[in-house]
């Protein structure tokens, strides 16, 4: 199921495989993905892609600096024929939301998503409506743009569980990518590989994946390493630690495996942790990335 899931993704997002998979690893992690790129590049693509490979219900919501919370979750509506006022369900009620130019909104509207991703819910006029039991946000953001965007505050950014990025392809990729939008969208022959229920099943699969006390402890020690740096204004919570071990789980199972081990959370460590860990330099972009590379140099790892 799950590489036929990457093929298919793989066919829609063309020499894209490593950000392909680590999708599929937070679909199965049971995680929200924050896809970061600059236009053009098929953000909007993969996640429509998902959707229809795995047969689940879809939602876009477009973000703009005028949309409500209530545009995002749905609110009272008072129906003129009978006098009284109704629960409308809003977009968020879907299996698979893409929440396109999340930044473009303010605040106040994007925090109307906190509580559907941490706690599956919605609370509506006092009551409290659950969401799908495969519920994942997609979101994406223009990191280039900096006139009518509202950056994510760090509360919502530690709800994501990975961030990945698509950029540009290579000169080849480019040209398979005219070819194949010539007559056509790939994305429009996609038919579904799997289903919601079958994700589910595999989603608990992955969460019995073993994982040794060595690597728990090394995982803990990569965290509180983020911590004890001078150079960091904010560090990693104990979210992202929950997080890392979820993806390197996935990561083990994507790869036939029955155990995690120091590969698996290398491999994830940098989309769980780099929208997490702030520096304090903020005048250079690449900061977190550096004090992060540093500390997975010096952290021992468990033989």
């Amino acid at each position: 199921m799950v590489k036929d899931l990457i093929h298919a993704l793989n066919g829609v997002l063309l020499g894209k495989s490593e950000t392909v998979e680590l999708l599929v690893m937070a679909l199965l992690a049971d995680g929200h993905v924050l896809v970061e790129d600059v236009p053009g590049t098929g953000k909007t693509t993969l996640s429509k892609a998902l959707a229809a490979a795995i047969g689940a219900d879809f939602a876009r919501i477009q973000f703009t600096p005028d949309l409500l919370p209530a545009d995002v979750t749905g609110g009272a509506v008072f129906k003129a024929n009978t006098g009284e006022f109704e629960i409308r369900k809003g977009p968020v009620f879907t299996q698979v939301l893409l929440a396109d130019e999340i930044n473009r909104a303010s605040p106040r509207t994007q925090s109307a998503l906190l509580e559907a991703m941490e706690e599956r819910q919605v609370s509506l006029e006092g009551e409290r409506f659950k969401l799908p039991e495969l519920f994942m946000v997609l979101a994406t953001e223009n990191p280039v743009e900096f006139h009518g965007v509202f950056p994510l505050p760090e509360a919502q950014m530690d709800r994501f569980m990975v961030r990945i990025s698509v950029g540009y392809p290579t000169a080849e990729t480019e040209l398979e990518i005219l070819r194949a939008h010539r007559s056509s969208r790939p994305i429009d022959a996609l038919k579904a590989v799997t289903t919601p229920e079958e994700i589910l099943k595999a989603r608990a699969t992955v969460r019995d994946i073993h994982i040794d006390e060595s690597l728990e402890r090394y995982v803990i020690s990569l965290v509180q390493a983020t911590r004890n740096d001078g150079s960091v204004r904010l560090a990693a919570s104990p979210r992202a630690g929950m997080n890392l071990v979820r993806m390197a789980q996935a990561c083990a199972y994507v790869n036939g495996r029955d155990f995690v081990n120091p590969d698996d959370i290398q491999r994830v460590f940098f989309p769980v942790m780099e929208h997490r860990v702030f520096a304090k330099d903020s005048g250079d972009p690449d900061a977190s990335k550096k004090i992060l590379q540093g500390i997975l140099k010096q952290v021992n790892i468990p033989k």
